[in-house]
């Protein structure tokens, strides 16, 4: 029993003294993938050596007789080029230690022309491609293009020495996810990166495959225990349709208002003033006042004074009106010389001076008409307002509205009636009434 159990010792012992090495070869950064390869191939798993020898001794690809390079299949990655055109410089770098969850970063610089751009249409990275599957069956995930792991490039300007050659520098972060949790190593394979030529060409370069150790979080934490969660970080949400919508509604808005104002000062401009009907013919405003006269009742209650002085001012309002003179303030004279100056028709010049006289005796020389009288001088009235008024032009219906009428021109202001003349006139007017 004893001998076991010093046996037992001495083989742990010996384990101990052989993975304290290795362990420390593990910590420190290689020189290069192979000695990382192979320490790591002798901590994980035995398939891992001829991951590493494949990585370490991947031959250069064959130059054809114009110098330029074979299209060929890189581990998945299928490189092409036009025929004479050079293949690109490229030196890729991707870690050697990772951990699990967390993105490693591949960084390439590519080496081309300066009329040529590396990734014209973005990442293109087919999800059903032989790279893209290659990459999944490796264990890494491409982070989402539109949060924070997104790959970005940098162009260096041209150097002074070579200023056709221009240096591309692409960073293009991978997440790395294991199978199952512990310590791993995966190989990355090559990743192509596509170039476009001046002329419209692309051609297609691969980097070279990567191996790298992937660790938990905390592998190298004694006994860990739960973490709370990290701090809060900014989100960056963009609200599209409230974006939208406001801006749609301003602009509603703000056409709205236009709208309404440009009313507003249509309702509220200035108005033409609306013109005055135009005058009455003086023949209809006559034979109206005379109809009021005859209906009025003024015969029937022996007011003979009051109907002449009606019947009187409405025949002479209407030959002013007509002729163009003062006809209420006018005498009879006045009134009989401005008939002749208007070359009044014969006919209706009697009827004029009979009832203007046969007024003035009931004005003037108070005499007190009959009721025949009355009714007499009334058809008088009458008959010098149809016999003065506009004749119907041919082809004019009597029964649709009267003939247009101008007013004449007004004759001119007559001089005030000098004392003589007023007392000549109420002489005569006096010998009248007594006679």
């Amino acid at each position: 029993m004893r001998a076991r159990a010093s046996l037992a010792g001495l083989a742990f012992l010996a384990g101990l003294a052989l993975l304290v090495p290795l362990s420390s070869a593990l910590a420190k950064p290689p020189a290069h993938a192979a000695k990382a390869s192979a320490s790591a191939s002798a901590a994980s798993s035995s398939s891992a050596p001829a991951a590493s020898l494949a990585a370490s001794s991947m031959p250069a690809p064959a130059a054809s007789a114009s110098g330029a390079p074979v299209p060929e299949n890189v581990g998945g990655c299928v490189e092409s080029f036009p025929d004479g055109v050079k293949r690109p410089t490229l030196v890729d770098q991707f870690p050697l230690h990772g951990q699990s969850g967390y993105a490693a970063v591949l960084t390439v610089v590519i080496e081309h022309g300066k009329g040529e751009s590396v990734l014209p249409h973005g990442l293109e990275l087919q999800s059903e491609s032989d790279a893209a599957k290659q990459l999944k069956a490796a264990g890494f995930v491409i982070p989402d293009q539109t949060g924070g792991g997104t790959a970005r490039l940098h162009t260096a300007p041209p150097d002074a020495a070579h200023p056709d050659l221009v240096k591309t520098t692409l960073e293009f972060p991978l997440l790395a996810l294991p199978p199952k949790p512990g310590r791993h190593t995966l190989v990355l394979p090559p990743m192509p990166v596509a170039l476009a030529r001046a002329n419209g060409e692309i051609e297609t370069a691969c980097t070279r495959p990567h191996v790298i150790v992937i660790d938990d979080p905390t592998a190298s934490t004694p006994d860990p225990k739960p973490q709370p969660n990290p701090p809060p970080r900014a989100q960056h949400e963009e609200w599209t349709a409230m974006r939208k919508g406001l801006t749609y509604g301003s602009l509603g808005v703000a056409a709205g208002l236009v709208l309404a104002y440009l009313v507003y000062k249509w309702r509220t401009r200035p108005k033409p003033a609306i013109p005055p009907p135009p005058p009455r013919p003086p023949w209809e405003v006559a034979l109206e006042r005379l109809d009021e006269v005859r209906h009025a009742g003024l015969l029937e209650v022996a007011r003979f004074q009051e109907y002449f002085d009606r019947v009187n001012d409405a025949v002479r309002a209407y030959l002013g009106d007509r002729y163009g003179f003062d006809g209420l303030e006018s005498t009879t004279d006045e009134i009989l010389t401005a008939l002749k100056r208007a070359s009044i028709d014969d006919v209706a010049l009697p009827f004029v001076l009979g009832f203007c006289e046969e007024c003035d005796l009931v004005k003037f020389a108070n005499v007190t008409p009959s009721l025949d009288s009355c009714q007499r001088v009334l058809d008088t009235a009458e008959r010098i307002v149809r016999t003065t008024m506009p004749r119907i032009r041919p082809g004019f219906s009597g029964d649709g509205p009267s003939p247009p009428f101008a007013p004449p021109a007004r004759a001119p202001e007559r001089e005030p009636q000098r004392d003589s003349d007023r007392d000549r006139d109420s002489d005569r007017d006096s010998r009248r009434g007594e006679s």
